[in-house]
């Protein structure tokens, strides 16, 4: 069914061309907006966190969070957050990896160098799974509040990686869906590391709750809950 959506969006795609090269790379973007109204949430960038120099220098020193800072790199196109953030993951193992290469032979569909509508959670589980050896990939949907602290006490163990499927529009009162390493936890803040792989907002913080909130929203495309992606390597070693 995904395929066949993903062909059907694609010929509309094709048929955009006609209208120029700046079609191409609106159209993607629509396909995924978000249909919920979220003007009313103030902004987590009015946050003195967000983005504190001293706040993100403390989480970039957290074991998980050091890994991707040496080869941090951001989507390559506005619908490859899903492989960006399965690419971070991978630079973080000292695993190579490049993002256009990592959709070769997954079956996943793609014109002109984009995804038409973006991935969902389960399809970038699938991706994890082929291209992420020797590791037991998750899907984490509707976490009650425990649950999700529960994982956000495990964000700093180097044997686990999580990306975030959430909506921007909690967060920052407007936007669309979107995947994302979570790099660590300052549990005297209560605040995640968000490596936003959109080269326009960067690394952030995010107060716990805020994050919970923007996961627990629903794929439009889907009709089914975003959440979080757990990637677990069994050992530090196998995550070297």
């Amino acid at each position: 069914m995904a395929l066949r959506r993903r062909s059907l969006l694609a010929a509309g795609l094709l048929g955009a061309g006609a209208l120029g090269a700046g079609a191409v790379a609106i159209v993607p973007r629509l396909l995924w907006e978000d249909r919920a109204d979220y003007s009313a949430a103030v902004s987590i960038r009015n946050d003195a966190s967000f983005q504190h120099p001293a706040l993100l220098e403390k989480a970039w020193a957290l074991p998980v969070a050091a890994r991707y800072r040496q080869h941090l790199e951001f989507q390559t196109n506005p619908s490859f957050c899903g492989p960006a953030s399965l690419v971070n993951v991978l630079h973080s193992c000292r695993q190579a990896g490049e993002q256009d290469d990592l959709l070769n032979d997954s079956g996943i569909f793609n014109v002109l160098g984009l995804i038409p509508g973006g991935l969902s959670l389960d399809e970038l589980a699938a991706l994890a799974r082929r291209r992420l050896t020797g590791a037991t990939v998750s899907t984490l949907r509707e976490l009650d509040a425990a649950s999700f602290r529960g994982h956000l006490h495990r964000l700093n163990d180097p044997s686990r990686r999580y990306v975030a499927n959430f909506s921007r529009g909690p967060l920052f009162g407007k936007g669309s869906g979107h995947h994302s390493p979570l790099a660590g936890y300052l549990a005297d803040e209560d605040l995640v590391l968000v490596l936003d792989v959109n080269q326009k907002f960067g690394p952030w913080l995010v107060a716990a709750n805020r994050l919970r909130a923007a996961i627990n929203t629903v794929d439009p495309t889907t009709r089914q809950a975003r959440g979080l992606l757990l990637i677990e390597f069994g050992t530090a070693g196998a995550c070297r």
